[in-house]
This record gives structure tokens, C-alpha cells and sequence, in this order.
């Protein structure tokens, strides 16, 4: 047997064995997906949304309180983690390029994308529950703000590096100042991408439980104070499906099915803004009906 021979059969059997783990996958994550459509979607009802829970053993109710508390978290971590996370990203990649101080910093961001999420919520909690003396609301926000953070400065340092430098000397030499630059400039180009990382950010934290049990723990009632516990969807997912109940799993499979889609749709408008020449067509029709010139 030549030796080409024998590169091609193994080229041929690695190629085959890829194919049969990423199908090994894909098998288990269609399985998974198939499950939570099948249980949540058969439990779905609008009053899982719209009423409070009911005591212990009586069937009926809703979950209002966890979708409001996780709706005010989430949006909470969002405002705090969207801004500092963006200006981080633009300081790694047009200020601290040149600095081995700030690339030591960029390299820890890069580990803090893979630290466990319950390390996150420990440390928030020895520092905003523990000297309070009670769970609340905002420490779970700051918490998935934390975690949020890394993954849009990465997302924006990587996108802002992508901007032809050309375009930048273009600009200096017209006399802009840096931040003018930077704003004007840098920033305009790389906006898909940035909202992206904002996008895929929002995603990973939709779905976090482990920091919000040392943080916002959980709430029976409908509350709006930060002060307070609060309820989340995902830390009332965990208690239910831990409890005795049958139809305490049978709201979980719902909201879970719930909480699975609202991720999916958002990861999927972050996939169709980073194509965005999907939405060309769409552009072009606006653009008829206005009657404007695309710029």
C-alpha cells in the first residue's frame, strides 16, 4: 500500500469518526430539545404567567412573581453589564494595545469567560448579602452583570480589531480627535458585531441559577424592591422540580420551555446580525416603501 494510500483511508477514517460524534451530539441535543417541546408544551397555559403561586399541595396558580423578578434581574444586569462591558472592549482594543499592564488584564477577562458561574454568585454574596444580613434582589443583578461583562468586552475587543486601520488614518488625517475616532468611526463599523456580544451575553445569563441562590435566593410573593429576596425563573425551576408536587414539574417543564426559547430567539438574532446580509432584502424594502437612498 503507497503511502498516499494509506493518508487517504486515514483521512477518510477521521473524517468519519468527526462525523459520528458530531452526530453523537447532535442526537442527544435533538433529544433534550424534543423533551422540553413535548413536556412544556403540554403544560403551557397563560395563567402559568399571569397568576401567583398557590400554597403548598393546591394545585393550580402561576409563576408571576419568578417571571417578573427574573424579567427586573435580568434587565438590571443588562444596564449594568451592557456599559462597562463596551468600554472595556474599547479600551483593550484602542488604548491598552500597546500596554503589557492592560494585556495582563485582557488575559484574565479571558479566564473569568470560563469561571463557573456558583463562584460568581459566592463571591457576590460575601460581599453584597453577607455584610447586609439577607438576600436580596440587587446583589442577584450585580452577580449576572459580572458574568455578562466578560463575554461583550472579548466580543467588543475582537470586533473593534477587525476595523481596517486604513480607516482610522483616514480619520486622523481629517482632523477628528481620538475619541472622535473611536465614536464616529471604529465604533460605527463594528456595531454588528458589538450588539452581537451584547445579544450572546444577555443569552448566557438568561438561564443562570447557581449565582441567584446565594444572592437573590427566592420569593413567594410579587415583590419590586431590590432590598428584598426576589424570585427568579430559574431558582423556582430548581425548587419545583426538587419538590414533592406533580404539578410543581408540571410548571416547571413550562417554564422552562419558556425560558429555553426566549435564549434560542435570542441567540438566533445574534447569529442573523452577525450575517447581517441576510437582512439586505428586508433593507432593500424598506428602503422602496420610504422612498430613501441607502447611504
Amino acid at each position: 500500500m503507497s503511502r498516499k494510500t494509506r493518508r487517504k483511508l486515514f483521512s477518510n477514517f477521521m473524517l468519519f469518526l468527526s462525523f459520528l460524534t458530531a452526530a453523537y451530539g447532535i442526537f442527544w441535543l435533538f433529544w433534550i430539545l424534543g423533551s422540553l417541546i413535548v413536556n412544556g408544551f403540554r403544560y403551557l397555559s397563560p395563567e402559568l404567567v399571569y397568576l401567583d403561586p398557590t400554597p403548598p399541595g393546591e394545585e393550580g396558580g402561576g409563576l408571576r412573581p419568578a417571571f417578573v423578578g427574573h424579567l427586573i434581574i435580568t434587565s438590571l444586569a443588562t444596564i449594568m453589564g451592557v456599559p462597562v462591558g463596551i468600554m472595556a472592549g474599547i479600551y483593550f482594543a484602542e488604548y491598552g494595545r500597546d500596554s503589557k499592564f492592560f494585556m495582563t488584564i485582557r488575559q484574565i477577562t479571558d479566564i473569568m469567560v470560563s469561571t463557573p458561574s456558583i463562584l460568581m454568585g459566592a463571591v457576590v454574596y460575601a460581599v453584597l448579602v453577607k455584610p447586609v444580613g439577607h438576600f436580596n434582589g440587587f446583589s442577584g443583578a450585580v452577580a449576572l452583570a459580572l458574568l455578562m461583562l466578560p463575554v461583550i468586552a472579548i466580543t467588543t475587543d475582537e470586533m473593534l480589531k477587525l476595523v481596517p486601520r486604513e480607516m482610522r488614518e483616514a480619520a486622523y488625517a481629517l482632523g477628528a480627535y481620538k475619541w472622535q475616532v473611536i465614536k464616529n468611526v471604529v465604533m460605527r463599523a463594528a456595531k454588528v458585531g458589538i450588539l452581537t456580544g451584547v445579544i450572546l451575553g444577555v443569552a448566557r445569563i438568561a438561564g443562570e441559577t447557581a449565582p441567584l441562590l446565594f444572592t437573590s435566593f427566592n420569593n413567594h410573593v410579587l415583590t419590586f424592591d431590590l432590598r428584598d429576596p426576589m424570585a427568579s425563573l430559574t431558582v423556582t425551576m430548581f425548587n419545583y422540580v426538587m419538590g414533592p408536587y406533580h404539578y410543581w414539574h408540571q410548571q416547571s417543564w413550562a417554564a422552562a420551555f419558556i425560558l429555553t426559547m426566549g435564549v434560542l430567539l435570542l441567540s438566533i438574532i445574534a447569529r442573523v446580525l452577525l450575517h447581517r446580509n441576510l437582512l439586505e432584502p428586508l433593507f432593500y424594502i424598506v428602503r422602496s416603501i420610504t422612498g430613501k437612498k441607502g447611504g
